[in-house]
Parts: C-alpha cells; sequence; structure tokens
C-alpha cells in the first residue's frame, strides 16, 4: 500500500522519535530512521533537509504544563513535581532530548528552547523576573531528569515518586512564590 506523503512523514517522525530516544543523537542515523519507517533515506532528506532539522522536528516538545494560576500556591510545587515525574515516565522523547543534549548544540538549544519558553509563560503573573524562576525551576527538573532517568544514579533512580515529591516540591514551589532575595 502507497502512502501519502503526509503519511509517510508522520511515519519518519515515529521512527526518528523511537530511534532518537532508543540510540540518543549521535548514534541514530538517517539510514535507520528510514529503515524503522520503511521509506528511502532520500525522503527523510527530501521531508526534513538534515539529521538536526529532523531531530528538532521530533522534539518539537510540549511540557503540557498545568495553568498554575488556577491552584493554589501552596500546591505549585507539588503539582510541578508530580508533572514533570509523569513527563519524564511518560514520554521518551523528553529523555531523548536530555541525552541528545549533553553533547549536540541543536538539542541543547532545542531543550534550552522548550524549557525557558513554556515554564516562563507557566510563572509569569506568579511573581517579578518569570524567566529567572523559570530558570531555577528548569535547573531542578533538568537535574532531576537526567539523574533520575538517564544516568539513574542511586538512590534517586529509585526514590517512591511521593519522596521524590516530597523533597523537591518545597524549593520549587520558593523558586516559583518566594520574595526576590536580590531586590
Amino acid at each position: 500500500m502507497r502512502r501519502s506523503g503526509d503519511q509517510t512523514k508522520a511515519a519518519i517522525l515515529t521512527a526518528a522519535r523511537e530511534r532518537f530516544a532508543a540510540d540518543g543523537y549521535e548514534r541514530a542515523t538517517i539510514r535507520s530512521i528510514a529503515a524503522d519507517a520503511a521509506t528511502d533515506p532520500a525522503l527523510v532528506m527530501r521531508h526534513f533537509g538534515t539529521k538536526e532539522k529532523l531531530f528538532a522536528a521530533a522534539a518539537d516538545f510540549d511540557l503540557r504544563l498545568p495553568d498554575l494560576s488556577t491552584l493554589p500556591r501552596e500546591s505549585l510545587g507539588t503539582a510541578l513535581v508530580d508533572h514533570f515525574l509523569r513527563r519524564w515516565e511518560e514520554d521518551d522523547t523528553l529523555q531523548a532530548l536530555l541525552r541528545a543534549a549533553v553533547t549536540n548544540q541543536a538539542a541543547a538549544d532545542r531543550m534550552r528552547d522548550i524549557f525557558t519558553s513554556q515554564l516562563a509563560v507557566a510563572a509569569a503573573g506568579l511573581a517579578d523576573n518569570p524567566e529567572v524562576r523559570a530558570g531555577l525551576v528548569a535547573s531542578q527538573t533538568l537535574g532531576l531528569g537526567l539523574c533520575r532517568y538517564v544516568l539513574q544514579l542511586t538512590p534517586v533512580a529509585e526514590m517512591p515518586r511521593a519522596t521524590v515529591i516530597a523533597w523537591l516540591a518545597p524549593t520549587v514551589e520558593r523558586y516559583l512564590t518566594a520574595a526576590d532575595p536580590t531586590a
């Protein structure tokens, strides 16, 4: 059965997400992604141009952050840490992006853009300096993702979710709501 251009592109993106998650950016190849998508490598290049552009398209990632303005201030940290744990656990794309960001500038740029822009929007209206606050929250959530899911650092990787939330939620909440200590 012959696929349309849109179907082929969708199959390539699905294969790319899976391959980048399994192999990381450096080891994933256009040929392996094309084989996984049951298409020709030339079609991958035609649709995406380069491996970096394919990765950027495959890593088009929405953090799906909760609307923080609707939550009680005292539950913001808990809500965000729980949300990020679910995102790390439910979507290999985020883990693949983090792995790739450690060694690849395009992936690092993509990760930086995703976290700074989406978290800053979520933090806007909670307190002053939403960009700074977003960066601090990103430092906690990215550090958690790296230690728990990529490096599988003991004991962080083995902690029950409730324990991780109990440890990190107060810090994340402070980043979002406390007065600016430099003001």
